[in-house]
């Protein structure tokens, strides 16, 4: 599935000889525009009110974002699948599941004895 979205997106860069403009920089201030637009959405309202009001818009502002992130990839020689498994393990071991569960502190919130007093 992951590698079938690569490839549409790829190609659709491809037919447009678009791969030229695309570079680490450029897609990076790209993915941060694009958030910054989804943002914006629920600028000066609830999360509720921007939710039942912005779900098309939503949809679409995600798909950008998620567009310019495979992008980046691609031209970062990134494995989507491995990096995400990678960061997940990573995740894993700052936020062990039995210690945070249902909390929402930071990793360094903890306190290294805390973390040995719960293994």
């Amino acid at each position: 599935m992951v590698e079938d979205i690569v490839k549409q997106v790829e190609d659709f860069v491809e037919e447009r000889d678009w791969k030229q403009y695309h570079n680490p920089k450029d897609l990076a201030i790209s993915i941060s525009l694009e958030a910054s637009e989804l943002l914006e959405l629920f600028q000066w309202k609830s999360s509720e009110e921007s939710v039942k009001k912005y779900p098309q818009e939503m949809k679409e502002e995600l798909a950008d974002i998620l567009i310019y992130c495979i992008q980046f990839a691609s031209i970062m020689g990134y494995d989507i699948k491995d990096i995400i498994t990678s960061k997940l393990k990573s995740n894993a071991a700052k936020y062990p599941a039995k210690l945070v569960k249902g909390k929402k502190e930071k990793y360094t919130e903890y306190t290294q004895e805390v973390l040995i007093d719960e293994k």
